[in-house]
């Protein structure tokens, strides 16, 4: 799999300038015709997604539809056993390569529960993770994590410590695909804009942070790409996204637009937004 990590740890610039080039062609993320199982039960159906750079897709569904499944196969997680189908990563195909591979060459995710790992600081973990030089007190700082550098990964931490020391080692990776499930679970009303915030840099990152910069024309500029899970929709109001999708048994069957698809469900329910692909 050496070859899939150097073709694809290219830089994301270069493939923005051949996707403009192109009319456009080029996917930061392209998933075709998938379908995943766990163990021996299928969980997703002929999936199929692009993804562009720059842009923010949301997955709204609900649970038990396969979102989390899809997000797992993305990163390659080994209980996610691939079917049919391919996932392209910046126009390489990484559906057989293994999670490392993925990492390196610039996906990063959250994962609703992820281990505690004794005998690893945070400190450590924010090295292990990051892509070139870092500085662990800027980025702890900038998420209330300062205090918790020096502990255990994960260890005796509440659901929102999970959630921002996650994004703190994303902060480190600074990963072109930005994978997030549920990152509003277990997060208090008050840390909510911390985490939105911390999400939305890690989009945003490498582009001028001038205050007269409008958000429209920070997500005209944006590179990195994203594929948030949520329930709720409070990330929207940090992260705004450009397409959402409803997954319903393991197919996506709806897309449009985030916060009009995010006010039917929430006046109608899901079964609204099914309808248009019954």
């Amino acid at each position: 799999m050496s070859c899939v990590r150097a073709e694809a740890a290219r830089s994301i610039k270069n493939v923005v300038v051949q996707n403009k080039r192109s009319g456009g062609d080029i996917c930061m993320l392209k998933i075709e015709n998938l379908s995943v199982s766990v163990g021996d039960r299928p969980i997703l159906h002929d999936v199929n997604l692009e993804i562009k750079p720059g842009q923010v897709h949301v997955l709204f569904g609900p649970n038990g539809t396969g979102k989390s499944t899809l997000i797992g196969a993305i990163m390659g997680f080994p209980r996610y056993r691939i079917t049919k189908g391919k996932i392209w990563f910046k126009g390489i195909d990484v559906t057989d390569a293994p999670v490392y591979e993925r990492a390196r060459a610039g996906i990063g995710v959250m994962i609703q529960r992820p281990p505690t790992v004794r005998g690893l600081t945070v400190r450590q973990m924010v090295g292990i993770c990051s892509r070139q030089q870092t500085n662990a007190d800027v980025l702890a700082a900038k998420l209330n994590m300062t205090d918790f550098l020096e502990r255990n990964v994960n260890e005796g931490f509440s659901g929102g410590e999970i959630k921002r020391s996650e994004l703190l080692q994303l902060s480190a990776q600074q990963p072109d695909l930005l994978l997030l499930d549920e990152p509003e679970s277990g997060v208090d009303i008050e840390n909510i804009a911390l985490v939105g915030e911390a999400a939305n840099r890690i989009l945003l990152r490498g582009q001028r942070e001038e205050q007269d910069e409008s958000m429209r024309k920070q997500r005209a500029e944006r590179t990195k790409s994203g594929l948030i899970i949520t329930h709720t929709g409070h990330i929207l109001q940090y992260v705004p996204a450009d397409v959402a999708h409803v997954m319903y048994k393991g197919t996506l069957s709806c897309s449009g637009n985030a916060q009009e698809m995010l006010q039917c469900i929430q006046r109608k329910g899901y079964e609204e937004c099914i309808r248009c692909a019954i």
